[in-house]
């Protein structure tokens, strides 16, 4: 089992930045590919962005492309989103996910953290 801890989340005003973590425990998650994604009240979860355990392969979705960085320290346990130029539409509520077999857009991922919100403000 892999239990997946979101951290970093807050208000920020619009053009700001966070960087948001997601530290893994209960067993090391190095050959997990991880996702970020996100859902703000009223709609679906979407996704941002993704990697792959190596690291060599990322993917961000167009809303974030150029804004939001993924990266991760295995040594570690831990992944970042760093999020520039925050706009008040990327608010939510931030969760990641990682699995050893998937890696995508979609909400397949068999491990998921419990979310952390990210609000910005106008």
């Amino acid at each position: 089992q892999v239990q997946l801890v979101e951290s970093g989340g807050g208000l920020v005003q619009a053009g700001g930045s966070l960087r948001l973590s997601c530290t893994a425990s209960g067993r090391s998650f190095s050959n997990y590919a991880v996702g970020w994604f996100r859902q703000a009240p009223g709609k679906e979860r979407e996704f941002v962005a993704t990697i792959t355990w190596t690291g060599d392969r990322l993917y961000y979705a167009d809303s974030v492309k150029g804004r939001f960085t993924i990266s991760r320290d295995n040594a570690k346990n831990t992944v970042y989103l760093d999020m520039n130029s925050l706009k008040p539409e990327d608010t939510a509520v931030y969760y990641c996910a990682a699995d050893p077999a998937y890696f995508g857009a979609k909400t397949v991922y068999d491990y998921w953290g419990q979310g952390t919100q990210v609000t910005v403000s106008s």
